[in-house]
């Protein structure tokens, strides 16, 4: 038997972490604003028709009206729609209604704000020495446990841990600054910190990140790169990670990525077994194409004061060892 179930559509449910939903146009005081919503249990009634938009400023009566027409609509489904032709800087009310064959379903509403929107970068000069408070765009994650910090070598905690976290930046000069997370208390096992850039939009096959790390101490976590997509929704996936004491000494990593839509990149900062676990990040380039097949020259890993330089094999040694490996393996 077949039953054909007829009755209204549950509410569209906004997104609310749409990146640099904002757009202004440079030459009127207007600015336009990217919506997105899904559709709550689409399969459980008849099919949407279409989706009903009215936009009205505040403390204003007339409404803009508009339908919006839509195919079959997915469960988790992002849909989108750009509102244009809104004043600076006025906020305004949004209702969306879904109609079926039935009539229309819940309405869901919204208020929305102008915020100065953020460009994305220039991905042929797209370097951030975070030496600016406005870090490149890039945002703490609401949805973690703590944050990144911005500092340098002049604005550090006197009273800081010890043993820990670089003296400087990459550069080894006093005002150069680097973000890092500070693993004391109130600090747990596991908590995360991540740091999310501002969104780009692809135009190449393959991307390279490049970076520079500095993970000292004896409680060292966790530092993971992931790339967040944004085609539907937001997906995140691990590109690299690295655990454990690596030194007191800054060293690089090129990290390749290939993403298929807009996306942006995470620093996650994890917390490990103790408040010496200090995680710094600094220089982080984007570039188009492939990443260098070499890694960073170890004869150019920056040595922190102190903390010795790093040891390599002495060139005499080469030969006896590699007769010594022959003969094994005959």
């Amino acid at each position: 038997c077949l039953f054909q179930v007829s009755a209204k559509a549950y509410s569209p449910e906004f997104y609310f972490d749409t990146p640099n939903p904002t757009r202004s146009h440079k030459l009127s005081k207007n600015y336009s604003y990217v919506l997105q919503w899904t559709q709550r249990e689409p399969d459980a009634v008849d099919p949407l028709l279409n989706y009903r938009l009215s936009v009205r400023q505040l403390n204003q009566h007339n409404a803009m009206v508009k339908a919006i027409p839509v195919r079959r609509v997915e469960k988790g489904q992002l849909l989108e729609y750009i509102l244009t032709d809104l004043r600076v800087p006025h906020s305004y009310e949004v209702r969306l209604t879904p109609y079926t064959t039935f009539g229309a379903g819940d309405m869901a509403s919204r208020i929305i704000h102008y915020t100065e929107p953020i460009n994305s970068p220039n991905l042929s000069d797209n370097t951030c020495h975070f030496e600016d408070e406005k870090i490149c765009g890039y945002t703490q994650d609401l949805t973690d446990n703590f944050d990144w910090t911005r500092q340098n070598a002049l604005t550090q905690n006197p009273k800081r841990s010890p043993n820990t976290g670089p003296p400087t930046d990459i550069s080894g000069t006093p005002e150069g600054y680097y973000m890092f997370i500070e693993t004391s208390r109130p600090r747990e096992l596991g908590d995360r910190a991540r740091l999310v850039s501002p969104l780009y939009n692809a135009s190449a096959k393959f991307y390279c990140v490049s970076f520079f790390y500095h993970m000292y101490g004896k409680h060292i976590g966790s530092l993971n790169l992931l790339v967040r997509s944004r085609n539907k929704g937001a997906l995140d996936t691990h590109a690299w990670s690295l655990s454990g004491n690596k030194g007191n000494v800054w060293q690089q990593a090129h990290v390749p990525i290939n993403p298929s839509g807009p996306f942006q990149i995470i620093f996650e900062g994890v917390r490990g077994s103790g408040y010496l676990g200090d995680i710094a990040i600094d220089d982080v380039t984007l570039k188009k194409g492939e990443c260098p097949r070499k890694q960073m020259d170890p004869n150019k890993v920056v040595v922190m004061p102190g903390s010795g330089a790093p040891r390599q094999p002495h060139p005499q040694l080469w030969g006896p060892m590699v007769i010594f490996l022959l003969a094994l393996q005959r």
